[in-house]
């Protein structure tokens, strides 16, 4: 379930323009994403491998956005 969730949140990044990534900033998150975000809160040893698999993609994909220095 991780590898799938964190493979969806890495595909989203990629695919999405910097335009796209703004506007959906404020939606509501999808119920798998609201579960997910449950799921890794209560699971810190999974959320860190979660977080070390996206933070790479996510972090680049910001920074070629503008939305980190």
């Amino acid at each position: 379930m991780l590898e799938m969730v964190a493979g969806m949140v890495i595909q989203k990044y990629k695919s999405s323009s910097c335009d796209d990534l703004k506007a959906k900033k404020d939606e509501p998150p999808a119920e798998i994403v609201a579960a997910a975000v449950g799921f890794l809160r209560s699971n810190p040893s999974l959320r860190v491998k979660f977080i070390n698999k996206v933070a790479a993609p996510v972090a680049n994909k910001m920074f070629d956005c503008g939305v980190i220095p």
